[in-house]
């Protein structure tokens, strides 16, 4: 029981010295929050319905935009990594592509787009293509070479290689690449939300800070770290138990 609680020590202590700290050094501020009166204010957004609201919104772009970005990331990665030719071509345009920031792409998205979810989605699926698209070209590339070759021999079709071969020996991989997509798209989703787009936690976070609310802004931003906590948990979780159903399999 209390190896269980250990983790939670430091948060608590943290969260403790700022309650004080807020209540002592900066009572007089209209800019710092105690974490009990964050707390008061999440009950209130909890109740009044919008806190639910935009955690829903910005976790739907989030997945979406994960979903999209995911699924292009792994059909290139796939691509790359199992033609040299292809590779050989995209090399200049990929690394011109890859290394832009994906909040970079927010003029250009507001002008396709306009406001709203198709804004926010098209920024996170351009920042979750290029992480996951690398790792799993990467991860094709060490696939045993002499599978591809049976796999030539026996004349099998692109879909066929990468549903018997390719794909069962990289999904250890793809789990990786999926818990860092994850916390790519959450970061990402929040961003945007921030800097454009008004719907979502990222806004809802800076309007209590245009409103001088800072118990409200504080409630924000500490939902949206335990929100991030337990996205990344259940990827761990996920990724461990398919992990353990291949074990089996193998076994």
């Amino acid at each position: 029981m209390i190896r269980r609680l250990r983790p939670f020590v430091f948060p608590v202590l943290i969260l403790a010295a700022l309650e004080l700290w807020a209540r002592t050094v900066g009572a007089q501020s209209d800019a710092i929050a105690p974490p009990s009166a964050a707390l008061h204010a999440f009950g209130g957004a909890l109740t009044d319905g919008s806190l639910l609201a935009a955690t829903g919104f910005t976790l739907g772009s989030a997945a979406l935009g994960l979903l999209i970005g995911g699924g292009l990331g792994v059909a290139l990665g796939t691509l790359l990594g199992l033609s040299r030719r292809a590779a050989r071509l995209s090399f200049l345009s990929v690394e011109i592509l890859r290394p832009v920031p994906s909040v970079a792409l927010i003029p250009l998205a507001m002008l396709v787009f306009g406001f709203g979810l198709r804004m926010e989605v098209s920024v996170v699926a351009f920042a979750c293509l290029w992480p996951i698209g690398m790792l799993t070209q990467a991860a094709v590339q060490q696939v045993e070479p002499r599978l591809l070759e049976v796999a030539r021999a026996l004349q099998m079709s692109a879909w066929q290689r990468f549903s018997w071969i390719v794909g069962p020996a990289i999904v250890p991989r793809l789990f990786v690449a999926l818990r860092l997509g994850v916390a790519i798209a959450l970061v990402v989703a929040v961003t945007v939300e921030i800097a454009a787009n008004p719907n979502g936690m990222g806004y809802a976070m800076m309007i209590a800070q245009q409103s001088l609310d800072p118990a409200l802004m504080l409630a924000w931003l500490l939902w949206i770290g335990v929100v991030g906590f337990a996205i990344n948990a259940g990827a761990e979780w996920v990724q461990r138990k398919v992990a353990e159903r291949m074990g089996e399999v193998a076994a």
